[in-house]
Parts: structure tokens; C-alpha cells; sequence
């Protein structure tokens, strides 16, 4: 299902850019979290039998061209120099890259227009934080990389005891109006009201600031985000001392996916090989460990969700 990300802006920043799923708007950064994954990337190796899959093209030019929207932390940002991405989908594409026996060019650019840069053949993949639709498979093809989701944030120490939704029974928490967090907020109040359980009070607002302020002052119990925008809010609101995030699966998770062009099947199986392999060998997870995200892990590298 679509994802609707969150309008989230950690108290430390202000302004707001277009988010990568294309249905609201994440912080943006010229720095954030930067954990130490280079020795993790840089440790990943050719693997020849899958690099001579490659579209000729591609292997030829010893390039991998890879469109984003960068600014939308922790999975892709800008770092303090304003000019090196980072991030955890940034790792995870210069090991895919890494695995192939590729370097990466990324091409920063508007969300609206990776779908058609991919077609024009402006670039070969896109890795900006999309989901993986039905209707977005109509154009182009997938090779989904993580699981996001609805997410559970709450004060530092977690004083509320607060390890999973049935556990907002009774308890108050803030969401964005109109986001689908709020809809599943309703749905829980629901279903906790036919437990007999106390239902769940919802505080909706557009000010991402007022409900990081109620979940900071105790006037709620927590904030419904989504997982890598929560994650990042967590780490760096009061320099990650305001907040942490429930480690728990995220709700009604949707996938991630790498965009391929439809008429490059070959690279959509070099992608989807290459990253079945780091999966495999530890290296993927890794890579989410250090940015905090693990939690939306894949096990099974699919393509187009199959």
C-alpha cells in the first residue's frame, strides 16, 4: 500500500521540501546522523558472475546513473559540505554498485520527475524513497530494498511503557491531520473501545512542532510517524534526547523500490541479484543496523512486490 509520509520537521530544523513518496514533506538536511558505514560499504566486493549479467551498455561504461530526491534523511541527505549524499539508501546503493563492480552518479532532481527520467533513459535507476505501487509498476518496475510503515514515538525512556498499538489503549497520541496515521489511529481507538479497553484520545494537527511539543510536555503518549522520518526526528530532536522510536514491525508496512526502466529487464535482475547478495551476506543489514532503520529489513529481495 502507499505510504503517506508524514510533514515531520525535527525541532532543530525548519524548513520543509517535497518528500520522496510524493505525499507530504520530509526535513531537509545539509547534515544529520552520519554513522560509520564506510568501512562496511568499501568492504564489499565485485562479484564477477553477477557484474556479467549487466546490460552491455552499462558494464561498458563501469557506471550505474541513479536519480534522487536528496533530501530526505536518514535515507538520503546532503552531508555538512553540501555536495556528498548520505544515507542509508546511499549505502546501500554504492554496495549494490560496489557488488557489480560499478561506480555511482547520482542526478538530484525533483520527485515528480524520476518516473520520466527513468523512461527518457536520463538515468538508470531511481532510489528516492518511493513506494512501490500498482500504479507506479504500470510505468516502470521495482526492485524493492525495505519495508516502511507506521511507527510508534514516544518520550525518551519510554515512560508511558508504550511496546506496541494495543498499548495506546487509554492513552493519548498526535498524528497529522489528513496522513493515514491518523486513519489508523481511529481504527485502534476502535478496536481498543470493543476490548474494553479505554480508547485511543487523537490530537491531529499540521504542525509537526505543536506534537513533538505534546509528546515532549506529557500531554501525549505518543506521535504515529513514519518509520525512517521517526527514526530521524528520534536521533536528532534535542541532539536524541527528546525521543526514541518502539522497536516493533512497522504497521501496514509498503515497500521501497529501486526503479528500473520496463525495457531494461537485464538490469532489473543485475540490481535484484546484486542485492540478494548483501542481503545475504550480512552487508544490507548492517547497513540499516548503523542508520537505526533495521526494523524494516527484507529478507527476500522481490521485484514489483513478487
Amino acid at each position: 500500500m502507499l505510504i503517506r509520509r508524514l510533514a515531520v520537521t525535527a525541532l532543530v530544523l525548519s524548513t520543509l521540501v517535497a518528500c520522496g513518496n510524493d505525499d507530504g514533506a520530509a526535513p531537509a538536511a545539509s547534515g544529520g546522523p552520519q554513522p560509520s558505514t564506510e568501512s562496511i560499504v568499501s568492504s564489499v566486493k565485485k562479484d564477477d558472475a553477477l557484474a556479467a549479467g549487466l546490460p552491455p551498455a552499462i558494464a561498458s561504461a563501469g557506471v550505474v546513473k541513479i536519480g534522487s530526491n536528496i533530501q530526505n534523511p536518514p535515507n538520503n541527505f546532503y552531508a555538512e559540505d553540501g555536495k556528498t549524499a548520505k544515507g542509508s539508501e546511499v549505502d546501500l546503493a554504492n554496495a549494490i554498485a560496489a557488488k557489480l563492480g560499478l561506480k555511482v552518479e547520482y542526478s538530484d532532481m525533483a520527485f515528480s520527475s524520476l518516473i520520466t527520467s527513468l523512461q527518457s533513459g536520463r538515468i538508470d535507476l531511481t532510489m528516492a524513497a518511493m513506494n512501490d505501487t500498482a500504479e507506479r509498476q504500470n510505468a516502470i518496475d521495482f526492485v524493492d530494498y525495505f519495508t516502511s510503515g507506521i511507527t510508534i514515538m514516544v518520550q525518551k525512556g519510554n515512560p508511558s511503557s508504550v511496546k506496541g498499538p494495543d498499548d495506546l489503549c487509554g492513552k493519548g497520541v498526535a498524528v497529522n491531520l489528513g496522513t493515514s496515521q491518523e486513519a489508523y489511529a481511529k481504527e485502534q481507538s476502535t478496536k481498543c473501545v470493543a476490548a474494553g479497553k479505554g480508547e485511543v484520545t487523537v490530537t491531529s494537527t499540521d504542525s509537526d512542532t505543536q506534537n513533538q511539543n505534546q509528546l515532549r510536555t506529557g500531554r501525549v503518549a505518543a506521535i504515529l510517524n513514519d518509520l525512517p522520518t521517526a527514526v530521524y526526528v528520534a536521533q536528532t530532536a534535542g541532539k536524541g534526547e527528546y525521543f526514541e522510536v518502539v522497536k516493533a514491525d512497522p504497521i501496514n508496512g509498503g515497500q521501497y523500490g529501486i526503479g528500473v526502466n520496463k525495457a531494461n529487464p537485464q538490469l532489473t535482475k543485475s540490481v535484484q541479484a546484486a542485492l540478494q547478495a548483501l542481503v545475504d551476506d550480512g552487508t544490507y543489514g548492517k547497513i540499516l543496523a548503523e542508520w537505526d532503520v533495521a526494523q524494516g529489513a527484507i529478507t527476500k529481495v522481490t521485484v514489483n512486490g513478487k
